[in-house]
């Protein structure tokens, strides 16, 4: 059985790997470390987009497990196909929850204090102030209840918000309270003064913010995307951003990279930040706990943690 395991980072950069695995540095350079058959556990290189993530996939005959580098697994998905059955996809729970979560009161609270506005009037040496909506009893809804926005409602807990309400594909109750299933949305949605997007990318979500939705968002509310850019339809956000009745903070969007030119740039109410809720410097530290742990039950032949899928199941 082969043992090769790719991973992005030099295995003399992490402490605590099993020995009997040949680890093979790979970060998505155009020449592959060693033959892909061999690989058996593959580790994909960090924000290196889906071409680069899924290129090996066709010739890894023998692995046996992914595991991303992120929450989301939209980037390796469309290479799956290509993998015998049996082979487990795992993601990064537990890595990014404290930096998405960080990024995403910071966007609330710039948009609503106007910081942006703020930074513009320094530039000028402009003395722009004013009443501001505060964050203080509002009412919150967090779309996509999974780790991350968990850890988001855990981060706005001491804001004195008069409600947060939490949505999820099917309902469960939590120790915060109930979440309610996706159904319940449209209902959910004109209560709401901060509207907060954490889903991962899939069939059901993609598009999920669309005219209608934005439509049931009461006026003057916030819409903040940090899952992934399709989860909100552009074309959409753009005209209720143009109308000035709705603001919105991403820090993820569709296209991604947002090119030179596209009229986002320069919308109304809306404030971008360049797909940074993960890449900070709480990364590394809990991606390589992550890594040590999941390739220690590997080489034990034990259970990985975080599967998500399974192929040909």
């Amino acid at each position: 059985m082969t043992s090769d395991v790719w991973l992005p980072f030099g295995a003399d950069e992490i402490d605590g790997l099993p020995e009997g695995l040949d680890y093979r540095f790979w970060n998505g350079d155009q020449d592959f470390p060693a033959d892909p058959a061999e690989c058996a556990f593959y580790v994909v290189p960090y924000m290196k987009g889906a071409e680069v993530s899924v290129r090996p996939l066709p010739r890894m005959s023998s692995v046996q497990a992914l595991q991303t580098l992120s929450a989301g697994i939209d980037h390796v998905e469309p290479g799956l196909r290509h993998l015998r059955p049996d082979v487990r996809l795992c993601n990064a729970r537990g890595v990014h929850e404290a930096s998405t979560a960080e990024l995403t009161l910071a966007l609330v609270l710039a948009s609503l204090r106007g910081i942006p506005d703020f930074v513009r009037g320094q530039d000028r040496e402009e003395w722009r102030s004013g009443f501001r909506p505060a964050l203080a009893d509002k009412s919150v809804l967090i779309v996509g209840y999974g780790s991350i926005g968990a850890a988001i409602e855990d981060r706005l807990a001491p804001f004195e918000l008069a409600r947060v309400a939490r949505v999820a594909r099917s309902a469960r109750t939590t120790e915060r309270g109930p979440v309610h299933p996706l159904t319940e949305l449209p209902a959910l949605l004109p209560e709401a003064d901060v509207v907060i997007l954490s889903t991962p990318l899939n069939d059901t979500t993609r598009g999920l913010a669309g005219a209608d939705f934005l439509a049931r968002m009461k006026d003057g509310a916030l819409l903040v995307n940090v899952a992934r850019g399709p989860v909100v339809d552009t074309k959409a956000l753009l005209s209720e951003l143009e109308s000035g009745r709705i603001t919105a903070a991403l820090d993820v969007t569709d296209p991604e990279p947002l090119p030179p030119g596209h009229p986002l740039w320069h919308a109304p109410g809306l404030l971008i930040s360049p797909h940074v809720g993960g890449p900070t410097s709480a990364f590394l530290p809990r991606a390589k706990r992550l890594l040590v742990a999941q390739l220690n039950r590997f080489a034990r032949g034990e259970a990985l943690q975080n599967v998500v899928l399974t192929t040909g199941g």
